[in-house]
């Protein structure tokens, strides 16, 4: 393992030893709206506290770009985090959430850990070197046609502007596919992709947080991942479909319709 992946590991393993001891009294802690229907809670900034000590324990000159804290420092190294995704299912009990971790190397996605403390399941990626669930190789699914696939994705909650356009696009995946799940954390619904899972995923409004370590999961896995038009630029859109190559290439037809002016992009 790469030494850099190495500690993103030992930092998601102690957000998650956090997020755990703090999901068996969920009542006591103390929760804040950042905005409508975005929620930030004490666990979120302890876990991104212990993440952000680690990583500049081991690399102090690196920058960061988390959730919580925003972007510190200026380096051609990046790490970008989101300490506990999902925080709404968190706060229910509900068990869908991950630590998102990830390092882009002069824009470019270098290395990966999306951890699922619940289920102790640790994905793990680098550029060139394949995805591994638990030190195990994965690869997306080998579905070649988009009926009996499976997709993943999100509801809009912060851009309702587009919820037209999005029932749009949902209505005709529904009508094409074996099914959709809206689990509602998307870095380990990109991870699922990644094992195979989900055969494919797509939703908008996301941040760089959200996709960045899952997207390196897909494509070390053979998958494909694009903007809602199936180019680059869904890290700073923060709208994104991935898959299988095959069921990629048969969701964009479905989505495109769909797309209003601010989703072209």
């Amino acid at each position: 393992m790469h030494p850099m992946l190495n500690i993103a590991v030992k930092a998601a393993r102690r957000a998650g030893g956090i997020i755990n001891r703090a999901g068996r009294n969920l009542d006591v802690i103390a929760v804040r709206e950042k905005s409508a229907n975005d929620f930030v809670s004490e666990v979120d900034r302890e876990a991104e506290k212990a993440i952000i000590q680690t990583l500049r324990e081991a690399y102090p000159a690196h920058s960061i770009l988390a959730e919580e804290s925003g972007a510190s420092g200026t380096s051609e190294y990046q790490w970008i985090i989101d300490p506990l995704d999902g925080t709404t299912n968190f706060l229910h009990g509900f068990p869908q959430y991950a630590v998102s971790i990830a390092m882009s190397h002069k824009g470019v996605l270098t290395h990966a850990v999306v951890y699922d403390p619940g289920r102790n399941d640790l994905f793990t990626a680098s550029k060139g070197a394949g995805a591994y669930l638990n030190d195990t190789r994965i690869r997306v699914s080998k579905r070649a046609h988009l009926q009996p696939a499976l997709i993943g994705t999100g509801f809009p909650y912060r851009e309702l502007e587009n919820m037209e356009a999005y029932f749009g696009m949902m209505r005709d995946i529904i009508k094409n596919t074996t099914g959709i799940r809206r689990a509602g954390a998307a870095a380990l619904d990109l991870a699922y992709v990644a094992a195979g899972r989900l055969d494919g995923f797509w939703e908008f409004g996301l941040s760089k947080w959200d996709i960045a370590a899952g997207a390196l999961l897909i494509t070390e896995a053979g998958g494909l991942v694009g903007n809602l038009q199936g180019n680059d630029g869904y890290m700073e859109t923060g709208n994104i479909v991935a898959g299988n190559p095959k069921v990629f290439a048969q969701l964009l037809p479905l989505i495109a319709p769909h797309l209003t002016p601010s989703l072209k992009s």
